[in-house]
Order: structure tokens, then sequence, then C-alpha cells
């Protein structure tokens, strides 16, 4: 009865093996639409600066640096911030993936400043 018991468990063991090997075929995504892609390659840079700037609120508050400072680096992040939306609004909304590059270059000396 063991030797049943044992066989069955075996069998379902290779059973669900074998089930994992066979590959189901793949349904194709749709391409995904270039505007939307710009759009959130621009959220994503927004949202970089605003992280940023919380952090310099934050360092401004537990005293690491003053608040004209703080001022300062808040300035450095609102240039930025305008040239993204500069950026985005010669194309119609959105960001190419090479301003998004260009943007992110600046963002990570603006983050090497506050002592990220």
């Amino acid at each position: 009865m063991q030797r049943l018991i044992r066989a069955v468990a075996g069998c379902a063991l290779v059973a669900s093996l074998a089930a994992c090997v066979v590959q189901q075929p793949q349904v194709a995504a749709p391409p995904p639409n270039p505007h939307e892609v710009a759009m959130r390659r621009l959220g994503e840079v927004n949202t970089r600066i605003d992280n940023l700037s919380r952090l310099i609120d934050a360092r401004v508050n537990q005293g690491y640096y003053p608040p004209p400072q703080g001022g300062a680096l808040h300035h450095r992040l609102d240039v930025i911030r305008q040239e993204a939306h500069d950026m985005s609004a010669s194309r119609g909304g959105g960001l190419s993936g090479d301003e998004q590059h260009v943007l992110n270059q600046e963002l990570d000396g603006a983050a090497r400043a506050i002592g990220q």
C-alpha cells in the first residue's frame, strides 16, 4: 500500500514538473504608446525632483545646513523642473529618452550637492 502511495506521489511530482517545463503560448502585449512612455518619463523626473525637495526640507529641519543653503538647493531643483517642462512643451508633452538622461544627470549633480 505504501508503495502505491509513493508511486502516485512520484507521478504527481513528475507531472507537476513537466507542466512547469512546457511553455505556454505567449500573447503579445500591444506595443506601448510612445506618448504614454514620454509622459511616464516626465513623471519619473518630476517624482525624483519632489523626493529631492523633501530631502532638502528634512536636512534643513535637522540642521545639516542653514535655510539659505536649502533655498539655493530648492532653486536648483526648480530650474531643473522648468527645463523638464520646457523640453516637454516643445514636443507636445513628455520627454524623450535622451532628454530624460540629460535631466537625470543634472539631478545626479543636485543629489550630490544635497548630500545624498
